[in-house]
């Protein structure tokens, strides 16, 4: 069996493909990183690829990061926490995190948790009301949301059963 031989870019052709990349949809430096290594491109090459996108504003990291945080916000109903935690395994830098937080408004922010606990109340058939507050905290965590707001929200539902 031949060896196929990995075919290196040079740096117009790789410029012009992670152009096309970026185009599609926003991406991380992160990703651009490496779909460039994907790619065979190494080096100052992949400098110099980099910073063309940035210049060309097709490569943005805060634009990134708060399409990013709307997006999980508003389709996966992410809170802030779960969504900050994704931006730094992004590798995204504090100052974008804190910029894409400010996509999130307080008042939607608040009305979604409690959207998401009295969804998820209607979805659970539990009896014992420990144990559904329980289950619903724990999913609200999963999601992302701060303990404090999950406790006020958990005792607004709770309060209106009654």
């Amino acid at each position: 069996m031949e060896k196929k031989e990995k075919k290196y870019l040079d740096q117009a052709m790789a410029l012009q493909k992670l152009q096309r990349f970026c185009a599609y949809q926003e991406r991380s430096h992160e990703e651009v990183r490496s779909k460039l290594i994907e790619l065979g491109v190494y080096g100052e090459r992949l400098d110099n690829v980099i910073v063309s996108l940035i210049e060309d504003n097709f490569l943005n990291e805060e634009r990134f990061a708060q399409i990013y945080a709307r997006g999980k916000f508003n389709i996966k109903r992410w809170g802030k926490v779960r969504i900050k935690q994704e931006l730094k395994m992004r590798k995204i830098s504090d100052y974008c995190i804190k910029k894409a937080m400010l996509e999130i408004h307080d008042d939607d922010y608040n009305r979604v948790i409690r959207e998401i606990i009295v969804k998820k109340a209607n979805l659970l058939n539990e009896s014992d009301k420990y144990v559904l507050r329980q289950k619903l905290f724990l999913y609200a965590m999963q999601k992302g949301y701060e303990i404090e707001l999950i406790n006020t929200a958990l005792n607004e539902f709770f309060n209106k059963e009654k």
